[in-house]
């Protein structure tokens, strides 16, 4: 009886802040459930992954329960990556999935070791890691030494914007944004620019929290996520307005069907996406052809 009458509240508090958010004007975008200036939202999302920085790993291990590392496994397996592949990963600069990538293109090349067809591919790999946050990156960098890849070459930090990306058109065989997406001011323009750097035969690949319709379910992930979720962020990082933030930005976020048709919209074709436990997780990929 608890549980329903908290996640009757929710509901009633999120459709109030959904239905004020969608009177936006047209210079006004969502940060979370408010209202702010278009102008405003980076810095706003900038400041919120400042302070989430240090702990970013840790609390994806305990809000997702360790799942967020199969979800990226996941997403890897799709992507298929190979030796001498330009890779662009957007707004993964802790190095989570450029990590995944790497290994996979290793693997293959221990596999294929007695190939000399394949010798040097490994110079000819290039993963770059794009992320807007200077803290973010710095975390990923640290994380690259610990790993012993400091002095790798396939790996290359870039602080960007995933709305103006400075790669070049048709430079990149691959694209993945894990987590980010959510966070930008302008949709659209993110993949747009997706599909400008993305060669001919590259994929699009996008892993991102979203939309519960399963009734029961639903009620469960919302009273965790509201609940439970900035509770975790206060007592583990100190920060409980971050992590409400991230919880309100998924509920803010396209349902699955209505993204993929914005994937579609951009250019890409092939467009489909899978559901992971029962869609609090959506893994969207795209083809351009």
């Amino acid at each position: 009886m608890a549980l329903r009458l908290a996640t009757k509240n929710f509901r009633s508090k999120i459709s109030s802040m959904l239905s004020s958010a969608s009177l936006l004007h047209s210079h006004a975008t969502s940060f979370g459930f408010k209202e702010v200036r278009e102008e405003e939202k980076s810095q706003m999302v900038g400041k919120v992954f400042s302070n989430v920085a240090s702990n970013y790993d840790i609390m994806n291990d305990l809000m997702s329960a360790g799942l967020h590392r199969l979800w990226k496994d996941r997403l890897v397996s799709k992507l298929s990556p190979f030796p001498g592949m330009k890779h662009l990963d957007v707004a993964g600069g802790t190095g989570d999935v450029a990590f995944r990538i790497l290994e996979s293109i290793s693997s293959i090349r221990r596999r294929a070791l007695q190939d000399p067809l394949n010798d040097g591919l490994q110079e000819e790999t290039q993963i770059y890691v794009c992320d807007i946050n200077p803290n973010m990156l710095n975390v990923g960098k640290k994380r690259a030494v610990e790993r012993g890849l400091r002095e790798d070459k396939s790996l290359t930090w870039a602080q960007g914007d995933a709305e103006a990306l400075s790669f070049g058109d048709n430079s990149m065989d691959g694209y993945t944004i894990a987590f980010g997406i959510r966070n930008v001011t302008h949709i659209e323009k993110v993949l747009d620019e997706a599909y400008r750097v993305l060669k001919r035969g590259g994929r699009f690949l996008c892993l991102e929290l979203s939309h519960v319709e399963v009734p029961v379910f639903k009620e469960l992930y919302d009273f965790y996520s509201f609940s439970v979720i900035p509770q975790l962020g206060e007592l583990v990082a100190g920060d409980r307005e971050s992590y409400q933030y991230l919880v309100e930005s998924i509920r803010r976020f396209p349902p699955q069907e209505k993204f993929a048709s914005m994937i579609a919209e951009a250019g890409f074709q092939k467009v489909e996406y899978e559901n992971l436990v029962g869609g609090v997780v959506a893994i969207h990929s795209g083809l351009k052809i």
